[in-house]
């Protein structure tokens, strides 16, 4: 009976707002395909976005089932990416586990493929005003020999690099992933893997890096030190960060709570969702597609008074964990099917890590200082304070696509 080897699944995501550099980085050429290509590649792909929204929302639930008073904060295309890419890899039983739990169930694999290569190539774009990449990376044991077949579609389809490295010394495996997790998301993800399984013979790094400007920036003199209210009405000091302008915003009666959306640079929107003091959880279990594209209706464009609190939080997780929840579990165990990665051995995913990283706060670029003034109707602004847990979701609205979710229980916590 052969050994079974290890393959390792690294995630990393990261959401930075705030001033930046000259973009060192163009965006990728789409001009390959054809319009044929180009139609049923956008139509594959805007159906997988639909279908990363309800498994991000699903996952979601299943996390802040967990407990109130934790900050959550995920990328869920991160993830359906990096799983999808191990379907080329996988058959049988192993592979059904896994379009099922990530909600690709009945999608064929021609067109899961092809879909998540046009999201790849159109959301990786990089503007003054806007960086956002998402990649991956295999490292594979130079001892290994993967199928050419794997190797070739996973570079076609996903874009993925593969870098041979000698799993024999792990410290310098770990060191070598590290330095590239740091290098592709610029310094702003460090140290991602504490340790690497003995017997992994391969490791999957998916990554993607978002850093972003605010449409309308707020004014740093305006920002001062005010009181956040826990989860129990414990009440914590954060700088708050203040500006009035014009916001799409509404309340929902149904579910007790208040929505506004804030706009980045280059169609990218975050929208915050404020609930009724003691209604999170009913916010929280209600948390799906069809609540989502109904909040979407109920917003209307008016002039707010928003404070936001300045902070910055990492959540880190235990995939293996959390996608057991969803009945994903064949991957991780000795009998899993991965031969079309490597033929006549037994392979399973021994590790898998999800790493995102939040900071939000005022600034935008200095080219841009002055750019969020606005004229504004003489109407009575409406208030909307963020000063107790809330809600976020990161939106790429071109695709209309899910990037992270969150839930900020303690903006001063990790």
């Amino acid at each position: 009976m052969n050994r079974t080897l290890g393959l390792g699944l690294i995630l990393a995501g990261l959401l930075t707002v705030e001033g930046l550099l000259k973009p060192n980085f163009s965006p990728k050429d789409h001009g390959a395909m054809s319009q044929p290509q180009e139609g049923k590649g956008r139509r594959a792909a805007q159906e997988l976005a639909t279908r990363s929204t309800d498994f991000g929302f699903k996952l979601y639930r299943k996390l802040a089932s967990t407990g109130r008073s934790k900050n959550i904060f995920f990328s869920p295309l991160s993830i359906s990416t990096a799983f999808s890419m191990l379907c080329l890899g996988a058959q049988d039983a192993t592979l059904a586990e896994i379009k099922h739990g990530l909600n690709f169930k009945n999608v064929p694999e021609k067109d899961l493929h092809e879909g998540f290569h046009y999201l790849i190539q159109r959301l990786n774009q990089g503007t003054q005003n806007l960086k956002l990449s998402l990649g991956n990376t295999l490292f594979i044991d130079q001892r290994l020999q993967p199928e050419k077949k794997f190797i070739t579609e996973a570079k076609n389809l996903y874009d993925a690099d593969t870098a041979p490295t000698d799993f024999r010394n792990l410290e310098n495996t770990k060191k070598q992933i590290n330095d590239y997790v740091s290098q592709k998301t610029q310094g702003k993800i460090n140290n991602l893997i504490n340790n690497i399984d003995s017997g992994t013979v391969m490791v999957l790094i998916n990554y993607i890096f978002f850093r972003a400007t605010w449409q309308h920036e707020f004014d740093p003199k305006a920002t001062k030190k005010e009181d956040f209210l826990l989860d129990g009405n414990q009440p914590v000091k954060v700088p708050m960060m203040f500006r009035g302008g014009m916001y799409q915003i509404g309340h929902d009666d149904q579910l007790s709570c208040t929505v506004l959306e804030m706009p980045y640079q280059n169609n990218i929107t975050a929208i915050f969702v404020l609930p009724d003091e003691g209604k999170m959880k009913q916010a929280e279990e209600a948390l799906r597609t069809d609540t989502f594209n109904r909040w979407k209706k109920l917003i209307m464009r008016r002039v707010v008074d928003v404070s936001l609190p300045r902070f910055s939080i990492t959540g880190t997780y235990n995939l293996k964990k959390m996608l057991s929840h969803l009945g994903i579990n064949k991957i991780f165990e000795e009998h899993s099917d991965l031969t079309r990665i490597v033929p006549h051995q037994s392979l399973k995913v021994g590790q898998a890590v999800h790493k995102a990283e939040l900071k939000m706060d005022e600034k935008g670029t200095e080219a841009a200082a002055g750019s969020g003034m606005q004229t504004l109707p003489m109407e009575r602004p409406l208030t909307f304070k963020l000063n107790r847990p809330f809600l976020l979701v990161i939106t790429e609205n071109v695709m209309s696509t899910v990037l992270f979710i969150g839930r900020i229980a303690d903006p001063a916590g990790t």
